[in-house]
């Protein structure tokens, strides 16, 4: 059985408790929770200002997201809403979400952020150390699951590389994936993962965060690569057009950007297993039906 994202687990909560669905099957489920509800409002709101591709969407004054077909960009906003419901804090950098509308909708979504760090010297790419890096992440981690426990979630062990940071000089662009699962959770379960791309410019990068399924990220992380591609930086925007005498420069290099920056992304996963833990049960009972439900609810979208 396939992972879903918390996208379906609340469309599944509301299929399973309407009443059609109450007279031919089991007793009605429990009223929604404070999130639930939150996350269902979300979605509303993202469905409303859903943007499907093909369509160009420009990015912080920086760049231009060349969406193809079959992906639907939410803009900041209510991407923001979307992710506070599910647990993380949005911060100024988000500049939207991208999520699918076809075949594989609910299994992923990507975060889009701009961050104006000024220019990141790329020369660590040359000799960084992998293990080193994966021992900042665990630090990082550790240090950041105080913030977890205050907000209800669970806190998160870094299990390894799913895919070891690689970086292409010629394009500037970087990518790299870690492995982990909330504390508790069987080693042997279908964590959520985050698969990170990135892209640098002139002034600042981006980083386009894939959220899916362990199981699912070989499958899935050709949409990533496809929106890293589909990312073009404006003229004069572009990392060869930096200027070091008039230029900022940032004060970390590739390097300190996977290791500082991964533990708050991780936050991204958190709520996933949790609803993968609460629903499963659900899932068994429903999956057809919110399959259908949730491209009804982005496909109404889509059409127009």
């Amino acid at each position: 059985m396939k992972t879903l994202s918390a996208l379906l687990f609340v469309l599944l909560c509301l299929f399973v408790s309407s009443p059609a669905f109450s007279q031919s099957g089991p007793a009605p489920a429990a009223a929604p929770t404070p999130q639930e509800m939150a996350l269902s409002a979300a979605i509303a709101a993202a469905q409303q200002v859903l943007q499907p591709g093909p369509h160009d969407v420009p990015l912080a004054g920086q760049a231009v997201l060349r969406l193809p077909a079959g992906y639907g960009f939410v803009p900041a906003a209510e991407a923001g809403q979307y992710l506070k419901a599910l647990g993380n804090i949005p911060g100024d950098a988000l500049a939207g979400l991208v999520v699918p509308l076809e075949n594989q909708l609910g299994e992923w979504f990507a975060v889009v952020e701009y961050v104006a760090s000024g220019y990141i010297r790329d020369d660590d790419a040359r000799e960084w150390d992998a293990d080193a890096l994966l021992a900042s992440l665990r630090a990082g981690t550790e240090a950041s699951n105080e913030q977890r426990a205050q907000m209800g979630i669970p806190a998160l062990e870094i299990i390894g590389w799913a895919e070891l940071p690689q970086y292409d000089a010629g394009t500037q662009r970087l990518v790299w994936s870690i492995a982990s699962r909330s504390n508790g959770q069987p080693t042997d379960a279908d964590n959520g993962i985050n698969y990170n791309t990135y892209a640098l410019g002139r002034e600042g990068y981006f980083s386009l965060n894939l959220v899916t399924a362990q199981s699912l990220v070989t499958q899935h992380k050709p949409a990533a690569h496809t929106l890293l591609t589909a990312l073009q930086f404006d003229e004069g925007k572009r990392y060869a057009d930096f200027n070091p005498d008039t230029d900022k420069v940032a004060e970390y290099g590739l390097a300190a950007l996977v290791a500082g920056v991964a533990a708050k992304k991780l936050g991204l996963l958190a709520t996933l297993t949790v609803f993968l833990a609460k629903f499963w049960k659900l899932l068994l009972m429903g999956v057809v039906g919110v399959g259908y439900a949730a491209r009804k609810w982005f496909g109404k979208k889509a059409a127009a």
